[in-house]
């Protein structure tokens, strides 16, 4: 699989203003659907599990009930 980021040149990532590093903090494809390894099969399941149990918020509900 491939990507190309708008924001890239020559591996130099503009948006940032750092060498380009995908899924790094600030980076527009982390906020994507994309999952980026740890490198560490066990941390990326924790990452992971920690997801899932983040409860969502319903921010229509909320508005209604106020």
């Amino acid at each position: 699989m491939g990507w190309t980021c708008q924001h890239d040149y020559k591996g130099y990532c503009k948006l940032v203003k750092k060498d380009c590093v995908p899924g790094m903090k600030g980076c527009i494809l982390k906020s994507s659907e994309y999952v980026f390894s740890s490198g560490s099969f066990e941390e990326d399941k924790k990452i992971a599990q920690d997801k899932k149990n983040t409860p969502e918020i319903d921010f229509a509900e909320l508005a209604r009930s106020n």
